[in-house]
């Protein structure tokens, strides 16, 4: 799962003051390209345990092509700080990431127009892309997806019973169905084999991400889009009641009684889900593994599928699961001309060759959002395909991940411990709305 670093008033200021020292030092042409005018790509990678695989890719690439290509990785945690620093420098890196709208916005004097790239225009679903006034400067390269993962066989057992509030998973299109359909199972769970319908609420301090985190996204989500912005800081929690609605579905039709959720670990509960103890978890792809790497596992990868969050929001039939990215590439705007073509063509070269497609999912293990890789091209398991597939489907709206705009760790903290409190019942609802909203206006600086 990915976090969020919170950008402090001192590091906008420190920004400012680099942009200006840049400004006054670069000439109206942008940096030098190379010598023999084809460009030359310098890329900024965040990820130290890529570093070896984009080594590679810049040696074949070079060897291909005949254009100088320099990786640099910054070392675990200081990815911002160091593309602070070599953005000031004349040897800039022309090719780096941004986080999302975030990062556009702290770095939008370096970043180039990627809107008529052809990377861009093959995004399986442009909306991802970052920008703004009809122009793209963060193109996603690779996406992550979670949702309601669901135990097939389990769910086609269900499903074939008198009296089965759903004969298939394509009749459960929002709330109120799965809501019908989880309680009607719960109440059958024996029958089922099951210890109940969803994996334990994993509500131990650290361990409660998927809620205060993945699962807050939702509600977010749906108040920035009925306010026509991408982040506020003070934010209503107006849809409350949506999220109350499905967190309610998890406590009370769980393996556990709701009063030993905050005893429980992400990996409890994928457990249960993998021993076939449980029809239904919420969790993302990244989830595979723990699912198939359990000792006992019983569930086929076949069976493993995954549907959205439903929380009784308008428009539910047209939602899909939450799919997002923290990973973006930019172009230094800053650059000299002929690098940042050199720059757009590694990154098409990336997205449209055959050797660069090959580096992108089976040497980085990527998710791509891009139409120019087949189902075949595509990571092979099951969670994974299902993002694809999602993401896929011109007739559903994914639900982008804004969790990025959370205000701080310490603003998840409280929502998750008041969560913990809710769910034992030493905590009103009415309280953990309060705590949201006033932990989210102080983080915010509002």
């Amino acid at each position: 799962m990915s976090r969020f670093t919170r950008i402090t008033a001192t590091t906008l200021a420190g920004l400012t003051a680099i942009a200006l020292l840049a400004g006054c030092s670069s000439d109206a042409g942008g940096q030098s390209g190379s010598a023999d005018g084809k460009g030359k790509v310098y890329y900024l990678n965040f990820k130290p345990e890529s570093d070896a695989t984009w080594q590679e890719i810049a040696k074949e690439y070079s060897a291909e092509t005949g254009v100088d290509v320099r990786v640099v990785t910054a070392a675990q945690g200081t990815y911002q700080q160091t593309l602070k620093s070599e953005l000031a420098k004349s040897d800039a890196p022309t090719l780096f990431q941004i986080n999302g709208p975030v990062g556009m916005r702290l770095w939008k004097d370096y970043l180039a127009d990627l809107s008529g790239t052809e990377f861009n225009k093959a995004l399986l679903d442009p909306t991802m892309a970052v920008g703004e006034d009809d122009k793209v400067y963060g193109v996603p390269y690779v996406v992550e997806g979670y949702g309601i993962i669901y135990n097939k066989a389990i769910m086609d057992k269900y499903f074939a019973m008198s009296g089965a509030k759903a004969t298939s998973i394509d009749e459960i299109k929002d709330f109120a169905t799965l809501k019908s359909v989880v309680e009607d199972m719960q109440s059958k769970k024996d029958a089922l084999g099951i210890k109940g319908v969803f994996a334990s609420t994993s509500l131990k301090p650290g361990e409660d991400w998927r809620w205060q985190t993945h699962l807050a996204d939702l509600p977010v989500h749906f108040e920035y889009q009925d306010n026509k912005v991408d982040d506020m800081k003070d934010l209503t929690f107006s849809h409350n009641q949506e999220f109350k609605n499905i967190f309610d579905l998890y406590l009370k039709n769980s393996t556990i009684d709701p009063s030993l959720a905050p005893s429980k670990a992400v990996t409890d509960s994928m457990a249960e889900f993998a021993l076939g103890q449980a029809a239904m978890v919420q969790n993302g792809n990244w989830a595979y593994g723990q699912v198939s790497e359990i000792p006992g596992n019983t569930v086929k990868p076949e069976d493993v599928k995954m549907m959205p969050i439903y929380t009784g929001a308008k428009d539910e039939k047209t939602q899909g699961i939450n799919i997002g990215t923290e990973n973006f590439f930019s172009v230094n705007s800053k650059a000299s001309a002929a690098d940042q073509k050199a720059s757009i063509d590694f990154v098409t070269w990336l997205v449209t060759s055959e050797k660069g497609k090959k580096h992108m999912v089976e040497d980085l293990g990527f998710i791509t959002p891009f139409n120019t890789f087949t189902e075949a091209e595509q990571p092979t398991d099951p969670l994974a395909k299902e993002v694809v597939r999602y993401m896929s489907d011109k007739e559903l709206k994914s639900v982008p991940w804004v969790f990025t705009t959370f205000p701080s760790q310490k603003f998840k903290e409280d929502f998750g411990a008041a969560l913990s409190q809710y769910a034992v019942g030493k905590m009103e609802w009415n309280k953990v709305v309060e705590t949201f909203v006033k932990t989210w206006k102080s983080e915010k600086g509002a």
